[in-house]
Order: structure tokens, then C-alpha cells, then sequence
């Protein structure tokens, strides 16, 4: 699933999930839907044939010295997770994949004018998911210029790393070991509880149990390494993200009363325009208070629209619920993962119903 997190550059560092792959491609009728799952069975068997065992490589005389301690990293995080947050001990991110670029896919995520609800794709495997992914960037915008043709608010975002949930040997990317340590840790943490837990057509729920995972991962990993320095970035950054998290989340609420009003169209289409105004002003004003900190000028940077804003809302809604089910469960990753096992087993509107009463507990 694609972990959006806006950082310095506005860059989205991980995850998604290329829907419905090999064997079903010729089952759709629809000649767009053949189009689409045909580029994703294409990039993802490019991506297996590419592939290079990580060992062969940290062996190989002629790999770059740089190369060879980032794989040495990342082959110390991976194992560390499979170890001490009993996460799927496979063969993802056992091999490498140099893709030449900044992305491995790109990810459209679109909503009506008026609403913040992202419109849904449905896929075997997946479920229902609340973007659609593509390993060419000329095919994300094609179809994102589509959908804002059709007068939706469109967000074509880059995307650094990707799981299969384990149907495929997901590689380790050069676009990930590009990423500082932590963060390095935090994406393989995040994509393994993918393949962990995952609940066809529940986007909200699965980000949430991957961000939970990613997190306490973060911790135990800063304990164990010894990586002092790191954390304390890492805490600056959480720090940071919190606020920014608040701003959208207050913007978010002025705009669902926007479109909640019986104003007609050309008000409101005013009135959103405004909060948008007022957002990148209490922008300035929040990285004015961080001394100047630009850590998300890309992100305003780039147009704002509500499909910008429904995607960090997925990502985040549930993280305080699923968050305090791992302090109840005293810090336990087994319990908390047999707890969310509990919680998967549920019917979407209950399993909403029982995150909202964790959330809303004392």
C-alpha cells in the first residue's frame, strides 16, 4: 500500500501495492481494465527478472563500496525484523533492484470537488483501494488528467517501495536505501506488517496496523543500534509531523462543513479556495515558529486539493486507536497481533466501531 509521508521535498517514501497481479490480467473485460493490469504484471515481472540476491551482491568484488554497506544495513534491519517484531521471515528484500529513477510506481488518487472521500478501485487480491498505481509515470498522469477532466481533484504521487503482501519476493529498491537509516527501517518494518496483516478493501485499517508496526519497530530498532543520533532526528521529525498532522486535520474539518452546507456550487467552490488560502498561511506561520524549517515546503509547493488531503487522513486516522490496543496489550507484539487478528475477522463497520471506542477510551 503506498505510505504516504510527506517530507522534505514533498517526496512520498513508501509502499504500495500493485493490485491484482499475474493470472488475472486476462480475466477483466474492459479494454482499460486489461490496459491497466497488463503495465502491472509487465513492471512487476521487469522488477523480478532485475532482481540480484543481496549476499551475491555484498560478496561481489565489483559492487561499489557505498552499495555494499547500504545492503549490509539493510540486511541487518531485515533480519532484526523478522527476529524481534516477528515479522514474515521470507525472501522479500533479499534481493536488489537498481531501477534507474526516483520512483518505482506512481500512484493517482482522486475525490469528487466537493468531498474528501477518495473514490475506490476494486481488485482481486487487494479488495477496494483508494488509488490506483502504475510503473510508468506518462500512464498515472494520463489517467489522472482523465479523472480531472471528469472534475475531480487528482493526486499523482511518486512512490519509493511497494509490497506484494507476500505474493511476490518483494526487493529491496535503490529509491530505498537512498533514505537515512531510520527511515530505512521504518519502510521495511511498515511493509512487512503488510504482509503480516491485511484486509481486502480496508485501506484506513491496514495503514494503521503497518504505521503501529513501523513505529514500535522504530523504537525496539533505536534501542538495540544504539543510534542516538538518529532518534533524536527522528523525534524532531515526529515532532514536526504531529503538527503538521494537526493543521490538516483542522482544515480537513472547515472543509467538510463546507461541503456539508446547502450553499450552491460557485459558494463553495469559493469558500474552499479560502481554507486552502488559510492553510498555507498557517503553514508560514508553523515553520516560522520551527526557526525556519522547510521540511514541507514541496508539499505546499504542489496544488492543494482534496485528494492531497484525504490521502494523509488514510494513512493516519486510525494510528491512535491501534496505538493504544498495543499499550493495552503491554507492548506485546504478539498480543497486539493477535488482538488485530480479532479485529480482521470483523465485518468493516464493526471493525470501524471497535477502533472508534479504542480511540474515544480514557
Amino acid at each position: 500500500m503506498p505510505r504516504f509521508r510527506p517530507g522534505r521535498t514533498g517526496r512520498t517514501p513508501a509502499g504500495v501495492v500493485i493490485a491484482g497481479l499475474i493470472g488475472v490480467a486476462l480475466s477483466q473485460s474492459a479494454c482499460t481494465t486489461v490496459s491497466y493490469y497488463t503495465q502491472s504484471v509487465a513492471g512487476q515481472l521487469r522488477l523480478i527478472a532485475a532482481r540480484r540476491p543481496v549476499a551475491d551482491l555484498i560478496h561481489d568484488p565489483h559492487t561499489p563500496e557505498g552499495l555494499r554497506e547500504r545492503l549490509l544495513k539493510a540486511r541487518a534491519i531485515r533480519d532484526f525484523a523478522s527476529r524481534e517484531l516477528a515479522l514474515p521471515d521470507n525472501a522479500s528484500y533479499r534481493g536488489y533492484v537498481d531501477l534507474g529513477r526516483r520512483y518505482v510506481v506512481w500512484s493517482v488518487i482522486a475525490t469528487p470537488e466537493f468531498s474528501l472521500t477518495p473514490r475506490t478501485w476494486c481488485f482481486p487480491v487487494a479488495g477496494c483501494v483508494s488509488y490506483r498505481g502504475y510503473f510508468a509515470e506518462s500512464d498515472a498522469r494520463r489517467f489522472g488528467a482523465a479523472l480531472s477532466a471528469e472534475g475531480m481533484d487528482v493526486y499523482v504521487a511518486g512512490v519509493e517501495a511497494y509490497s506484494t503482501l507476500g505474493w511476490f519476493a518483494d526487493p529491496l529498491l535503490n529509491t530505498m536505501l537512498a533514505q537515512p537509516d531510520w527511515r530505512l527501517a521504518g519502510t521495511l518494518f511498515h511493509e512487512l506488517a503488510h504482509q503480516r496483516l491485511y484486509v481486502s478493501g480496508d485501506t484506513a485499517f491496514n495503514e494503521a496496523f503497518a504505521v503501529t508496526v513501523e513505529r514500535e519497530g522504530l523504537r525496539r530498532w533505536f534501542v538495540a543500534s544504539g543510534e542516538s543520533g538518529q532518534q533524536a532526528r527522528y523525534r524532531r521529525v515526529r515532532s514536526r509531523r504531529r503538527a503538521f498532522l494537526e493543521l490538516l486535520g483542522a482544515t480537513r474539518k472547515k472543509l467538510n462543513r463546507v461541503y456539508a452546507s446547502a450553499d450552491p456550487d460557485s459558494l463553495k467552490r469559493r469558500a474552499k479556495r479560502r481554507v486552502f488560502t488559510e492553510l498555507r498561511a498557517a503553514y508560514a506561520r508553523l515553520k516560522a515558529r520551527w526557526g525556519g524549517d522547510g521540511r514541507y515546503d514541496g508539499w505546499f509547493e504542489m496544488p492543494l486539493n482534496n485528494a492531497r488531503l484525504a490521502l494523509v487522513a488514510t494513512y493516519n486516522a486510525q494510528v491512535p486507536a491501534l496505538q493504544r490496543l498495543l499499550a493495552r496489550s503491554g507492548g506485546d507484539l504478539a498480543t497486539f497481533y493477535a488482538a488485530c487478528d480479532r479485529l480482521a475477522r470483523l465485518d468493516k463497520v464493526d471493525r470501524q466501531a471497535r477502533l472508534r471506542r479504542l480511540a474515544d477510551a480514557d
